[in-house]
């Protein structure tokens, strides 16, 4: 995968541990804190994939992937929603705001490896 991943977090720790976990499986990360900063790496990197974590401060991950959905530039690139909350109804709304995956929190990082490289090679 020659571009970046996108990591979304706003948890330095969370933001930090996945990101390690990401470059030793050989992926190349760009970091965000928030949703704000977000659109701004996607216009900025033309990710491969972005992480988005969905409770973020200044711009949420709902309406930061809405807002990239109806932007030209960057509505292509694939998200995959992370969350804590695990119902099927946050999953639901997950894809509903634009989301082309879904993963909940703690990571399952085979998985979401899983994930990645199948949303990568679309």
């Amino acid at each position: 995968m020659s571009r970046p991943v996108l990591l979304v977090e706003d948890n330095e720790l969370n933001r930090e541990m996945l990101a390690r976990r990401l470059r030793r499986a050989g992926l190349s990360v760009v970091v965000a804190a928030d949703g704000r900063e977000a659109l701004a790496r996607m216009r900025e990197h033309s990710p491969a994939v972005v992480l988005m974590d969905m409770s973020l401060p200044i711009l949420d991950g709902w309406s930061a992937c809405r807002m990239a959905r109806e932007d030209e530039q960057i509505r292509h690139i694939p998200i995959i929603a992370l969350t804590a909350h695990a119902m099927e109804e946050d999953r639901r709304k997950a894809l509903q705001a634009g989301c082309d995956d879904y993963a909940t929190k703690p990571v399952d990082f085979p998985a979401l490896l899983a994930k990645i490289e199948k949303l990568a090679e679309q």
